[in-house]
């Protein structure tokens, strides 16, 4: 009996590299941003993919908002440039609530992010090498700053709708407070006004295990050879993290306490693994994979610093001065970001429509990528809204 092959070492970083196969990616060069923790970043790229068309006078423009480790890949196959299928394929495309037949859909790569936009693992400005351990603190007001200049770019002087959940929520929700006059309406999914205690706790603990990974290397890891990066601390803080995208009691119905299959967690010389264990492994090895572990600490670090009050005067007030109307809306089953969160959002923001909805589902915060059925009215809403 044959013995199966080892997968190959990973790369030191997963994410997109100059060279690698585009796919569907557009790339905008948005000039030197200034950054709100201080500052300036020289020479800023922005990855994009869109789909539909324009019209003529710019009315049906709408910006899809990644999570953590999503990217610009909303809908369609996997294929070379983009390793995993679309995330909101469910939602986007022709017939969809999101129809694209009707709607122009903009998605941009998140400022910090690996899948081409300017972050830890793209090059500096000026030198072949990447920014590492040099790549400066950006908080989620900066990620948008870039993302108006992408829409400049794009022609685009107002988006019907910003649609995003979990950190892409953030986003939306800070379109909403920083620009009103360039969004019609938003939808705030599974997301927060503000970094709780037990947010910045579990996200801290997460940074901490990639970067006390001997493979860190302070940040300068990116030219180590293949399995030399920091994979080992990358792969428990998707662990961690996923444990708080799912629920208790799912992972109970699952997996239990069942063995993975053949092996024997009770062993007392060479103990196997249960089959949650084999899951959380599965999951870290698919991201050590495809993504960048300076990005992740980057994009958690601007998680945690994320309030929408920051410069505005505190969170109430500036949850108070929204105009934009937000159609806000929670899972039931969220541990990570639970329905108080967006129970705060709409109790402080007048403009919130419709008081708070919430998503039922059995899979947690996971539920704003799956339960399609449910977010798809919620879509659609949110575009009758913000259209002219």
């Amino acid at each position: 009996m044959s013995r199966a092959l080892a997968p190959p070492a990973p790369p030191a970083s997963g994410g997109w590299r100059e060279g690698d196969p585009v796919g569907r990616r557009r790339f905008a060069d948005v000039g030197d941003l200034p950054l709100q923790l201080g500052g300036v970043l020289p020479g800023v790229r922005i990855a994009y993919e869109t789909w539909g068309t324009l019209n003529a006078d710019g009315s049906n423009a709408v910006l899809v908002e990644h999570a953590l480790t999503g990217d610009t890949h909303v809908t369609g196959e996997a294929g070379p440039g983009h390793p995993t299928a679309g995330w909101w394929s469910a939602l986007v495309g022709p017939g969809k609530a999101l129809d694209t037949d009707e709607w122009f859909v903009v998605a941009a790569n998140v400022l910090g992010g690996c899948q081409g936009s300017t972050g830890p693992s793209s090059f500096r400005p000026g030198t072949t090498l990447p920014w590492g351990s040099a790549f400066p603190r950006i908080t989620v007001g900066d990620q948008v700053a870039a993302e108006v200049r992408l829409a400049d770019q794009l022609g685009i002087a107002r988006f019907a709708a910003v649609l995003g959940g979990s950190m892409g929520g953030m986003r939306s929700l800070e379109w909403a407070a920083a620009r009103p006059d360039r969004v019609g309406a938003a939808l705030v999914l599974a997301s927060a006004a503000a970094a709780t205690a037990d947010q910045i706790g579990g996200q801290s603990a997460q940074i901490t295990a990639i970067v006390s990974d001997p493979g860190w290397c302070g940040g300068d890891y990116h030219s180590r050879p293949d399995g030399q990066g920091p994979h080992t601390g990358l792969g428990l803080a998707r662990r961690l993290a996923h444990l708080s995208y799912r629920t208790a009691a799912e992972l109970d119905v699952r997996f239990g306490r069942a063995a993975q299959f053949g092996e024997d967690p009770l062993s007392p010389t060479a103990p196997g693994r249960y089959a949650v264990q084999s899951y959380l492994d599965h999951h870290a090895d698919k991201l050590v994979r495809r993504f960048d572990a300076g990005s992740y600490v980057a994009l958690t670090d601007a998680m945690n610093t994320w309030d929408v009050g920051f410069g505005r005067g505190g969170t109430q007030a500036a949850l108070a001065a929204i105009t934009v109307p937000l159609v806000v809306v929670a899972v039931d089953s969220d541990r990570l970001y639970p329905v108080a969160d967006s129970r705060r959002i709409v109790e402080a923001a007048p403009a919130v429509v419709g008081g708070l909805r919430l998503v039922t589902s059995a899979s947690g915060h996971d539920g704003f990528l799956l339960e399609a059925d449910q977010i798809a009215p919620l879509v659609t809403e949110t575009l009758a809204r913000g259209a002219r």
